[in-house]
């Protein structure tokens, strides 16, 4: 009878640590980009100061652990909720549970702001195209007495027109 093929497994020592490194950089936060870090840390400094790179780096990776330790949080509260999206209460509430609560309250204010003027954007949109809407309808409709006018401001007759053109 025919011995079992045996598979000899390889030790590899680092093996363990490559695995480790792999799997740190699946789920490693997205850096910010050094750009938007730089302009953000000059704003903050004298227009002489000088920032090595190691600074920059280390300022990029705060930034992004500190991103996805308030993140965490608040994806921590969905799931307990059942819910799968991340809102800005739920921000709000990580900051406030995590000692952030100074930074908490100015966003707080800012949210509020920030919906404010996205709720009036999309009403002027919305109003927008309903008056488009509404004119479209007026020049497809034909009239009795139509006079085709040139871009000029006169009609075909040499008249005046006296409508003008649309304001927008």
């Amino acid at each position: 009878m025919e011995e079992p093929q045996r598979f000899e497994e390889s030790v590899d020592p680092l093996q363990d640590e490559k695995d480790e490194a792999i799997l740190a950089r699946e789920i490693a936060p997205a850096d910010i980009p050094i750009a938007n870090v730089l302009r953000i840390m000059k704003s903050a400094l004298p227009e002489n100061a000088k920032i090595a790179k190691e600074a920059k780096e280390c300022v990029q990776e705060c930034i992004s652990e500190f991103i996805s330790f308030i993140t965490s949080e608040a994806s921590e509260k969905c799931s307990q909720e059942k819910r799968k999206t991340v809102n800005g209460e739920d921000i709000l509430f990580a900051m406030t549970s995590l000692g952030f609560e100074n930074y908490s309250e100015a966003l707080k204010i800012y949210l509020t702001k920030y919906r404010e003027n996205a709720k009036m954007l999309e009403e002027r949109q919305e109003s927008g195209n309903s008056a488009k809407r509404a004119k479209k309808r007026k020049t497809d409709e034909p009239e009795g007495d139509a006079v085709d006018e040139k871009p000029n401001g006169t009609s075909e007759g040499g008249e005046e027109y006296a409508g003008g053109y649309p304001e927008y």
